[in-house]
């Protein structure tokens, strides 16, 4: 047998379009690492992987979420909108998970925007809810999910929605992200766990178990070992100012992001919260002109992609 003989070598395994609606994320996805070992575990569990993704999307409460004291309200209001968490586990952002979380994102991202997040990502541990709407609703629950959680911008939020609820405060420092798409939610929960505890979430949520107690003893668990914190502006940058003022030759009347630059420029020690609460506000967090390599897809592209796929022979 000649190579001319042999197939041609793929890079991954095939994404339904039933998972995304990009097919630039089906190639990607399909040979994402990650990606790959959330459905092959699923697939030895069940035979609906489309079905299963659908039903279910995640909600991760980051660290700003856990110092600001918010985890309960986020649970009410899972709740109140008819979610039902199937699943709670703890994870911690490193770096490389962060990136791996954002991978075709953060090519937006701002070197401030970056330091920033490592200020405060890694500081504290945070809380992923794998739910299941009660309802059913006509696209994926991850898509629904994301559309009511709200908008990074917080000039776009609106009341009523998780991140408008939780706590208004700036681009990075929004408390709480959803996975876009089926297929993120599969990728994302490969990104925080590792099998075993990827399998305890499968299991849990396929035998259709409510776990807001184990939600709420992870919630006491978190705040016990990590300090309360207040996100506002205001209190941080006269936080700011006194701690720079201490240091000859600085300017403590100088704007905020000055005193920030000034800062690290002379090796200022700061507090890691106060200089994201302020540097989050007064900082460019997006690189102008840049496109994210993936993007989400809001509601009504859902709605017409699944009639375009239903209606396609199979």
């Amino acid at each position: 047998m000649t190579l001319a003989h042999l197939a041609e070598p793929t890079h991954g395994i095939p994404v339904s379009p039933l998972l995304t609606l990009n097919p630039d994320k089906r190639a990607l996805y399909g040979a994402d690492t990650y990606y790959q070992e959330s459905h092959g575990q699923l697939a030895a569990l069940t035979d609906d992987i489309t079905g299963f993704a659908h039903r279910h999307a995640a909600l991760l409460l980051k660290p700003d979420a856990v110092v600001a004291r918010r985890l309960g309200a986020a649970v009410d209001w899972l709740s109140d909108r008819g979610y039902r968490i199937v699943g709670a586990a703890v994870t911690r952002l490193t770096r490389t998970m962060i990136r791996s979380l954002w991978y075709f994102q953060w090519n937006l991202a701002t070197p401030y925007r970056r330091r920033l997040a490592a200020l405060f990502l890694e500081d504290a541990d945070a809380l992923v809810l794998l739910v299941r709407p009660d309802h059913d609703p006509d696209i994926p629950a991850s898509v629904e999910l994301t559309r009511l959680k709200g908008p990074t911008d917080p000039g776009a939020r609106r009341p009523g929605q998780l991140r408008h609820l939780l706590g208004n405060y700036s681009y990075l420092l929004n408390l709480a992200h959803t996975p876009d798409e089926p297929a993120d939610v599969l990728r994302e929960l490969a990104v925080h766990f590792d099998a075993s505890a990827r399998e305890r979430l499968f299991r849990s949520a396929l035998a259709d178990e409510d776990r807001t107690a184990d939600a709420l003893e992870l919630t006491g668990r978190l705040y016990a070992r990590t300090e309360q914190r207040d996100l506002a502006l205001d209190p941080a940058v006269a936080r700011l100012r006194d701690a720079v003022s201490r240091h000859r030759g600085a300017d403590p009347t100088a704007t905020p992001r000055t005193l920030l630059e000034t800062a690290w420029d002379r090796g200022i020690d700061l507090d890691p919260w106060d200089t994201v609460i302020v540097g989050s506000q007064v900082l460019p967090m997006r690189e102008p002109g840049r496109a994210p390599v993936l993007d989400g897809a809001d509601a009504s592209a859902w709605r017409r992609h699944l009639e375009t796929v239903r209606a396609t022979p199979s």
